[in-house]
């Protein structure tokens, strides 16, 4: 993965106190992650492994990982 993503108009995003995290957005029911990939693997193993590494901290929400972009290189 090459980084997070805040999406198309800057949608996907949570607000914290005195900041702005782009490429996550929380609500009561999904956790929404937008990634930049990188096509030095399967498109779906990233996202697998992006879901799995926040799946603990989501409780009982759904994670929803999205690739908006895909870029050369590690």
């Amino acid at each position: 993965m090459a980084g997070l993503s805040s999406g198309l108009f800057g949608t996907v995003a949570t607000y914290l106190p005195g900041r702005r995290l782009t490429g996550v957005s929380v609500n009561d029911r999904t956790v929404e992650i937008a990634i930049v990939a990188t096509m030095d693997r399967p498109l779906t193993e990233t996202a697998d492994d992006v879901r799995r590494a926040v799946t603990d901290l989501a409780g009982e929400r759904r994670v929803n990982v999205r690739i908006d972009d895909i870029v050369e290189g590690p």
